[in-house]
């Protein structure tokens, strides 16, 4: 056999892993990003070997495959695929074309803004077009990410209030927009970490607009998005918003004029409902909507518009917040009356002015000062007093101070009356975004918090940062905001080809293999692709190469992905035919490609 195989003259045997490279390295070629980035980042006249664009790719690859940001894992990563990564790009991949200070190049070229900027609006359009999105609502949030780095006036890295719960450390700012309903992510804005939230949504929602080239869109943010002059700017465009108001943006006595209105019966509460995981419709709200006249100076010009206030009431929100309240004052009830009791070990109140505090306290813990009534009585009880030796007989006086607490029900069911109301604003006609449209809407705000969430954890796990630059930190935030939009791609065309079948996949999940989904996450979808490998053998006259045949669960991901098997196959090339008697004969046989490079 080994003489059949040619074995006795075998050079070399090299096993590279292979996972989820070649689909992630098809997907970024389907994406365009090769092209893109190079026609976009020129480098210098001394850059040599693999182009910016490439780089960038092939790091991308070992970020999404390793859950690894850090650049001093990379060129050892990529030593031990030479012959994989060449195979798939067609080029002669080296591992010192990653080395840290290539890889610094690329960061610094990813953060000049303007170069940038031109990118992402030949990305997004390119993306919209390719895989045929609707662009009709954006999602836009902020978040922090903390750093190992030193604070100095005037740089990236500031102490703010930490989102990741670091205080100890200081922390970039991050300000994304992602289309509505996938979550691909738009722009990506990076700030130092002292800067308000108010400020950054304009120049965020701007180049949206740039990059997609058309106005009409509907953004959705928080209630940070809610101030008068962001609101007027955005209906200055053209544009629509949809955020909650916090109270300082509503006008004095607008709740209570809402509430009177309900109360008096002159406006009538619409249901919102939403399909349920069994396709059937679920109540998730109530609320009615009025409109208000609104102006606001915009770069000194004053702008008017009208604007629907949505009254709402969410269910899930009133009824967890009823049992919440209830349970406060109960609890707060059952501490009080417990201070009246007597026994060992137990403090004994003689007089009101003692007792008033103890029960002031637990009353402001639990706030419930409004749903309590207390009646505090101080009580004598004279008691005899026997004779002990030179004591007399006599009587003692014993004094105890006690509270009578009750529950103000007419008070406890108006404020649970009150609770789960929110109020939203939007500028978008009710023929366009109906009241139950604007709920579910923003309901999806998710979406940007699901995709920052991504961005600081695995697999890109941003944070902790472990750069020192700023111009790093804005290069490597830009990177893996590339690397998001892979991920969101590589999911939303997996999720709509299933739902076009009406078919779940199963498979995904370790210890059960028989449960189903509909909706994978790409991450799953990438896990199902380890411990694929590639064995080179090398003979004197041809190089052989072996590669894991792919399970029915791999075939069909690529499948709903809208890849073949070639994607793996092009790895191979079948120059000779394995002896029956090879125990390894299930694994493909083909020629590389390194005899040619």
């Amino acid at each position: 056999m080994r003489s059949a195989l040619g074995m006795n003259e075998i050079q070399s045997i090299i096993t590279e892993r292979v996972d989820d490279i070649p689909l992630l390295l098809a997907q970024m070629d389907r994406m365009g990003l090769v092209g893109l980035l190079d026609d976009h980042f020129p480098t210098h006249g001394n850059w040599q070997g693999l182009s910016v664009g490439r780089v960038a790719t092939i790091w991308l690859s070992s970020i999404l495959s390793r859950g690894d940001h850090r650049l001093v894992h990379v060129e050892p990563w990529v030593a031990q695929r030479q012959c994989l990564l060449s195979r798939l790009t067609g080029e002669m991949v080296r591992a010192h074309a990653f080395s840290d200070d290539r890889l610094e190049i690329v960061l610094r070229l990813f953060s000049d803004d303007t170069r940038w900027t031109a990118f992402e609006s030949a990305l997004n359009p390119h993306l919209v077009r390719v895989y045929d999105l609707a662009t009709e609502r954006v999602h836009v949030d902020s978040t922090s990410a903390s750093a190992y780095a030193s604070v100095s006036d005037g740089g990236l890295f500031q102490f703010g209030h930490s989102k990741d719960h670091r205080p100890d450390l200081p922390q970039v700012k991050v300000m994304q927009a992602v289309l509505d309903p996938l979550g691909l992510p738009l722009a990506t804005d990076v700030v130092s970490g002292e800067r308000a939230d108010d400020p950054l949504y304009i120049p965020c929602i701007a180049r949206v607009q740039t990059s997609l080239g058309r106005s009409g869109l509907l953004y959705v943010g928080d209630c940070k998005m809610a101030s008068r002059e962001t609101r007027a700017w955005i209906a200055s465009q053209g544009a629509y918003y949809l955020c909650p108001l916090p109270q300082v943006q509503l006008a004095e006595g607008e709740w209570e004029e809402a509430f009177a209105a309900l109360e008096r019966g002159e406006v009538t509460l619409s249901p919102v409902f939403r399909a349920s995981d069994d396709n059937k419709p679920e109540r998730i709200a109530e609320g009615y909507e009025r409109q208000v006249p609104m102006v606001c100076e915009v770069k000194g010009e004053s702008q008017r518009w009208t604007e629907r206030r949505l009254v709402i009431r969410s269910l899930r929100h009133a009824k967890a917040s009823e049992a919440t309240l209830r349970a406060r004052v109960a609890q707060a009830k059952a501490q009080v009356e417990a201070l009246n009791q007597r026994g060992r070990g137990r403090k004994r109140f003689e007089e009101i002015d003692e007792l008033r505090p103890a029960v002031n306290a637990i009353v402001q813990q639990h706030q419930v000062a409004d749903f309590l009534w207390l009646r505090y009585d101080q009580q004598d009880t004279s008691r005899p007093v026997r004779v002990y030796r030179d004591r007399a007989a006599g009587s003692k006086i014993d004094r105890q101070a006690t509270v009578e607490v009750r529950v103000d029900e007419e008070a406890l069911d108006f404020a649970v009356s009150r609770l789960g109301w929110r109020m939203y604003s939007t500028n978008q006609p009710s023929e366009q975004l109906a009241l139950e449209q604007a709920v579910l809407a923003y309901r999806s705000e998710y979406l940007v918090e699901r995709s920052l969430g991504r961005l600081k954890g695995r697999p890109l796990s941003l944070t902790p940062m472990y750069v020192q630059r700023d111009d790093h930190a804005t290069g490597l935030i830009r990177l893996l905001s590339i690397a998001l939009r892979v991920l969101t791609l590589l999911e939303f065309v997996g999720r709509r080809q299933l739902a076009g079948e009406k078919a779940k996949l199963a498979g995904l999940y370790a210890g059960n293999p028989t449960r189903e989904t509909a909706r994978p996450t790409a991450e799953r979808l990438l896990e199902a692709f380890q411990d694929v490998t590639l064995t080179v053998i090398e003979l004197p006259q041809q190089t052989m190469r072996y590669v894991t045949p792919l399970s029915p669960i791999q075939l069909r991901i690529l499948e709903i992905v809208g890849f073949s098997a070639e994607v793996y196959r092009r790895l191979e090339t079948l120059s000779v035919e394995p002896p029956e008697e090879w125990p390894n004969r299930k694994f493909y046989l083909c020629r590389s490609i390194y005899s040619s490079l």
